[in-house]
C-alpha cells in the first residue's frame, strides 16, 4: 500500500504535520510512514547515541499508537533511518511510492535540530513526490480553509493547479486563484491562463476566487496577498527542470518555504494534462 511519509523530529511543528498528514492519508485511502533519520554526531559518544535512538523508538511508538485509531484505511507505522535526511526521506518516499512527503520545520529547537528552512529546501529538491511542509507555530486547529494558487506567464505555472485542486478536495477548501502580472505585454496571456485555470476548478465542483496583482517580487507578493486574505495553505512548484531542481530549488521556492507562516505545497513541474499547456 502506498503511505504519506512524515518526517519527525519530535518538535511541535512535526506534531501539526503528522496531524495534517492524517487526515491527507484518509482521503487518499493510504497509510502513513512516520520516519526519524538518525545523524552521526561526533561530539556524542556511541552510549550517547544509543539512549538517544532508544528514546526515538519510544516516542515513535507512541505517536503511531496515538493516531492509529484515526486512521480510516490503512495504518501508521515507523522508521529509524541513518544517513542525510533529505535523501533518506526521498529514499523511503521512492520505496514507499508515497503520494506526498509532509515535514514540519521549526528552526533551531525541537529533539533535533534537522528541520532547518534549508533542510525543508533540500527535502523538496530530492522529493520524488509533492512536499507540504509545515512552520511551527501554525495554527492546526485553523482549517485549512483557504488555498492560495499563484499563477504566472510561464510554462509551468499552471501545473500546479492539479495537485491544488487534490488539496482543495481533501479539506473542503476554497482556492484563491493569484494572477501575477509583471510587464503589461503579459496581460493577454496571463488572462487567458486564468481563464482556463478558473474553468478547471468550475468543472471539478471547487469554489473559487480570482484576482490579478502586479509584481516585481514575487515570493513577497504571494506571501503578502496570502496573509491578507489569512490563508491556509501555499501552493507553489519550482519551476524548473526536475533535473535541475535536485540541485538548485529556484530563489522564488526557497524564499516561501523559508518564510511562509503558513503551510505550503511544493510541486516538481509535471504533465497534467490540458490544463498544463
Amino acid at each position: 500500500m502506498k503511505s504519506v511519509i512524515v518526517g519527525t523530529d519530535f518538535s511541535k511543528g512535526s506534531y501539526v504535520a503528522l496531524e495534517i498528514a492524517v487526515d491527507i492519508a484518509n482521503q487518499l485511502k493510504t497509510g502513513i510512514k512516520l520516519l526519524w533519520v538518525k545523524k552521526e554526531k561526533k561530539l556524542l559518544s556511541s552510549d550517547q547515541m544509543e539512549l538517544t535512538a532508544h528514546l526515538a523508538e519510544e516516542k515513535l511508538a507512541q505517536l503511531c499508537e496515538k493516531h492509529q485509531p484515526s486512521m480510516k484505511h490503512g495504518t501508521i507505522g515507523w522508521s529509524i533511518l541513518s544517513g542525510k535526511v533529505a535523501d533518506c526521506i526521498a529514499e523511503e518516499a521512492r520505496s514507499e511510492d508515497a503520494p506526498m512527503i509532509v515535514i514540519g520545520t521549526n528552526g533551531a529547537s525541537g529533539f533535533e535540530k534537522y528541520w532547518m528552512g534549508s533542510t525543508a529546501v533540500r527535502i523538496v529538491q530530492e522529493a520524488p513526490c509533492p512536499t507540504l511542509t509545515i512552520r511551527e507555530g501554525y495554527n492546526f486547529h485553523k482549517k485549512l480553509d483557504r488555498i492560495v494558487v499563484p499563477i504566472r506567464v510561464n510554462a509551468n505555472s499552471r501545473q500546479k493547479v492539479g495537485p491544488a485542486a487534490q488539496m482543495a478536495r481533501i479539506f473542503g477548501s476554497k482556492v484563491y486563484i493569484l494572477g501575477l502580472l509583471e510587464t503589461a505585454e503579459d496581460a493577454m496571456t496571463l488572462r487567458t491562463y486564468l481563464k482556463q485555470v478558473e474553468e478547471y476548478f468550475a468543472k471539478e465542483g471547487i469554489e473559487y476566487n480570482s484576482c490579478g496583482r502586479k509584481y516585481e517580487n514575487y515570493s513577497k507578493t504571494v506571501l503578502d496577498y496570502a496573509a491578507n486574505i489569512d490563508a491556509d495553505l501555499v501552493v507553489i512548484n519550482t519551476e524548473q527542470d526536475r533535473l535541475i531542481a535536485r540541485l538548485f530549488l529556484g530563489t522564488n521556492a526557497q524564499q516561501i518555504v523559508h518564510n511562509s507562516q503558513i503551510p505550503v505545497l511544493c510541486i516538481h513541474p509535471e504533465d497534467i494534462g490540458d490544463i498544463a499547456r
